[in-house]
């Protein structure tokens, strides 16, 4: 089994390959690759997005990687491939991005990208650090999982998911901000998980194992 890990100019690649290895040699799942070439995405038996930065910039270096989006594409919403996408990597599955411009996502889970505003009085924007996740929904990225264990976030806008039975799961940040999306063999997180420690690795390895 191949894993690629897209390379496209924007997210911690060193960190996130050095956590999806080490759990996918502990777990005997073969090879993951860090790549820029469509088709190595494009034969990959699973796909996983980073992105670190603004959601505009991270789209317009996506696709200024010729041919990347496309092969990805075609391997997740034609072949059935299984796919996750880390923080804006995650973001960009949405409809519609609205950090500093309207800008178009994917659509491949229907739902707009907004700024969180927290109720709370004192709360900062960004969202960083750790934080309780309330898992909404089952999924088998969340084997060994429960409510209440943490992971760690780095970020100023959340997706809001049009179908309620596409976010996974949430934190409380004076308010619901959500954590995780999925929908058929698309998976997303808002948090890194490569950061989260033992909760990390272990939905990174249930990631790898998962047959949709």
């Amino acid at each position: 089994m191949t894993t690629v890990i897209v390379d496209y100019e924007s997210g911690n690649l060193h960190s996130a390959h050095k956590a999806f290895q080490r759990m996918s040699t502990e777990l005997g799942l073969g090879d993951v690759i860090v790549t820029s070439d469509p088709d190595q995405v494009r034969r990959a038996d699973r796909i996983v997005l980073p992105g670190d930065g603004a959601f505009p910039a991270c789209r317009a270096q996506l696709f200024d990687h010729r041919g990347l989006f496309e092969a990805m594409d075609e391997a997740v919403r034609l072949n059935a491939r299984p796919f996750l996408g880390i923080c804006i990597g995650m973001q960009m599955l949405a409809t519609q991005g609205l950090e500093y411009t309207p800008t178009d996502g994917f659509d491949w889970i229907a739902g707009t990208v907004t700024r969180i505003t927290p109720s709370t009085a004192g709360l900062k924007v960004p969202h960083m650090g750790w934080n309780d996740l309330v898992i909404d929904h089952p999924h088998p990225v969340f084997e060994g999982i429960r409510s209440g264990q943490h992971t760690y976030f780095v970020h100023s806008y959340h997706m809001l998911v049009d179908n309620p039975a596409h976010r996974l799961a949430h934190v409380d940040y004076g308010g619901p901000v959500t954590a995780m999306v999925g929908r058929d063999t698309i998976v997303g997180m808002q948090f890194h998980p490569e950061k989260s420690q033992t909760v990390g690795l272990q939905m990174i390895g249930n990631f790898l194992r998962w047959r949709p």
